[in-house]
């Protein structure tokens, strides 16, 4: 067996960060001289029963990753005392790169089931090696953005905060529903270093433990604003909430002759829109008009939803995690398919799970009012009427010009989310968003059937 500690680094970098098949695929492919040129493409094959739209999320790290595709000497290595390949083959594998285009929506698009998220043209041990890190990366960001897009909808004009690191399933996780979430209205994160990686910016208060460390509610209050007094927000709820905000009241003046606004309260268990409503009667009793409620603790689009309706007097929300496990829904359905190989269109015919042949477009047509009116999913070269969705985005396995940076594709996000339906942007059951297939590529699809039997 080869020596577990020979492969070093960042396992996200790595190539073999990927499943084992596709390196067997990849020496047969090799071995036989299958190096013509293919076409995959990543979409979601259905939406999820309380998911009307999808945001399309990752495309940066997936450029990247194609960018940077190597098999370092430590990876060789390994390969080499793992006695599964030959060395002829490992040798090849020393100058592999990824040499393909990459065909895309942009960041922030909203998207529909069968509609492709990427597309990979290379040569076919290319494009199939990069299958399992690419669906890695773009299903866990789509997946967290539109679980967060869905909760920006559902709080308009309310301060989302990302609180989910520590329930996130691993570290690359935490970090990348930081980056997903802010893609889709959120304001921020508490994940630090996706500040310094994102530029997402960061949000924190303090926890019970730091109140529960001093001897009283209050000099715990006290300590807190005297080491932050630019950022006074005091979590009140460790003992009795109301009994925290009255004492958040009383220490308010003293406070201020320090130069010391309070900034606001959390509260983070019970009831949630009864707690604030006290409080908030207590903070305006005690001259605190402007300082904010903040909530957290188990809170999702449903209870943003019912908070709105009730009109609680929360300021801003902090959400774990619900956004990202995407607790309801915690993967889509999706694929990563072959549709083409060396000129000819392929097509998996495998019972629910039929996929549509050849390289395609997505057109987009609006009402009057700038509403997304339906999608149109073709071949590709069949014009039709409407927006283009997908658009080169690298060339000979460089980038095609700068990616738009994270500012943008949030901007984008939000344009994109203003123009749903006003039943999705509702989060209301429906009618589903119309997407027809074109008639092209229904004629594909059975000219592909009659060749291939």
């Amino acid at each position: 067996m080869a020596d577990a500690t020979r492969v070093s680094g960042n396992p996200g970098d790595s190539l073999l960060l990927t499943d084992l098949y596709q390196l067997t695929m990849l020496h047969a492919y090799l071995e036989h001289g299958m190096t013509g040129t293919a076409v995959f493409e990543f979409f979601v094959r259905r939406l999820p029963e309380r998911r009307g739209f999808l945001v399309a999320a990752g495309l940066r790290q997936a450029i990247e990753f194609l960018e940077q595709a190597r098999f370092t000497p430590e990876d060789l290595d390994w390969l080499a005392a793992s006695g599964r390949f030959p060395k002829d083959f490992i040798d090849r594998l020393a100058d592999f790169r990824f040499t393909g285009d990459v065909h895309a929506v942009p960041e922030g698009t909203v998207l529909f089931a069968d509609e492709p998220i990427i597309r990979v043209t290379a040569p076919l041990p290319e494009a199939q090696l990069m299958e399992t890190r690419l669906i890695n990366i773009l299903h866990f960001q789509t997946l967290i953005a539109s679980k967060a897009a869905r909760m920006a909808l559902a709080a308009p004009g309310k301060l989302l905060i990302d609180f989910g690191l520590r329930r996130a399933h691993g570290a690359e996780a935490g970090l990348m529903a930081a980056r997903a979430s802010y893609l889709a209205g959120f304001a921020g994160t508490a994940t630090v270093p996706a500040a310094p990686r994102y530029g997402v910016p960061v949000y924190g208060t303090m926890a019970h433990s730091f109140v529960q460390a001093h001897d009283s509610e209050e000099l715990a209050f006290e300590h807190f604003a005297r080491s932050r007094p630019d950022s006074v927000i005091l979590l009140i709820d460790t003992y009795d909430t109301e009994a925290g905000a009255e004492k958040v009241a009383r220490l308010a003046p003293k406070l201020k002759a320090l130069g010391i606004p309070v900034h606001g309260v959390r509260l983070d268990s019970g009831d949630l829109a009864a707690h604030a409503r006290k409080v908030r009667a207590i903070l305006d009793a005690g001259g605190l008009q402007d300082s904010t409620i903040f909530a957290s603790g188990g809170i999702d689009e449903d209870a943003l939803l019912e908070f709105g309706r009730s009109d609680a007097p929360i300021n801003g929300y902090g959400i774990g995690t619900s956004l990202t496990t995407s607790s309801d829904v915690p993967a889509f359905d999706c694929a990563y398919k072959l549709q083409e190989y060396a000129g000819r269109p392929k097509r998996k015919r495998s019972e629910g799970k039929a996929t549509w042949p050849g390289r395609k477009q997505v057109f987009r047509r609006y009402n009057a009012d700038g509403v997304m009116r339906g999608d149109v999913l073709t071949v590709e070269g069949d014009r039709q009427g409407g927006e283009a969705l997908i658009r080169l985005a690298m060339r000979g396995g460089a980038r095609v010009g700068a990616l738009p940076a994270l500012v943008q594709a949030r901007a984008h996000c939000a344009a994109e989310l203003a123009r749903l339906p006003a039943h999705l942007r509702r989060l209301e059951a429906g009618p589903p968003y119309p997407v027809e297939v074109a008639p092209s590529l229904h004629a594909l699809a059975d000219q592909v059937d009659r060749e291939t039997g």
